[in-house]
């Protein structure tokens, strides 16, 4: 337990899911393939990001700490991300899921979770534009960013999709320094 406890304090060294980086010719972003992975997730209904990542983190960090079929401890990742599913209006409750990556030596057959509202989730490979950002995150900074990433893949001519879009996050609330935080879209598939 403590070294998750550690882990979750002092996010260096943690796993992060692969991908490759394509060529970055004086962008403002970064455009990624992730590689088909398992994260372990959960959803939360609500008006306010902030709250939901902090319920889904809870129920996420009990998982990991062994509440779990197998009752096995798994180390903690990076990054925490949560996908966002905006609501249909101002006034109506967005679905925001919540996921850590799995780390490697589980990923063939990760430990059945105990609670219902988490699952084990296979994201096929997908390509994000990534835009990254430092400081201590919260609701404003990540709407700004991601508003100033679609502006950008916009100047450019890079087809997107509006939603869902993403937010993750790699350090501890302790870590006061050198934060990294990104938001995600996702490429559109040519039809």
């Amino acid at each position: 337990m403590l070294k998750a406890v550690g882990q979750a304090l002092f996010s260096t060294g943690l796993q992060n899911p692969k991908f490759t980086a394509e060529e970055k010719p004086g962008q403002d972003y970064e455009v990624r393939i992730y590689q088909a992975a398992k994260w372990v997730s959960t959803t939360v209904s609500g008006m306010q990001w902030d709250a939901a990542m902090n319920t889904g983190f809870r129920r996420l960090f009990s998982y990991i700490q062994g509440n779990n079929h197998s009752k096995v401890n798994v180390d903690m990742t990076a990054p925490v991300s949560c996908r966002v599913d905006p609501g249909a209006g101002p006034a109506c409750e967005s679905q925001f899921t919540i996921s850590f990556y799995i780390p490697e030596e589980h990923q063939d057959s990760p430990p059945e979770p105990s609670d219902a509202q988490v699952y084990v989730e296979q994201r096929k490979e997908f390509t994000a534009y990534v835009r990254t950002y430092g400081g201590f995150s919260n609701e404003k900074m990540k709407r700004e960013e991601l508003m100033k990433l679609m502006e950008s893949l916009q100047r450019d001519g890079v087809p997107y999709m509006e939603k869902p879009f993403y937010a993750a996050g790699y350090d501890s609330p302790f870590k006061l320094t050198n934060r990294r935080n990104e938001v995600w879209v996702l490429k559109k598939e040519q039809e």
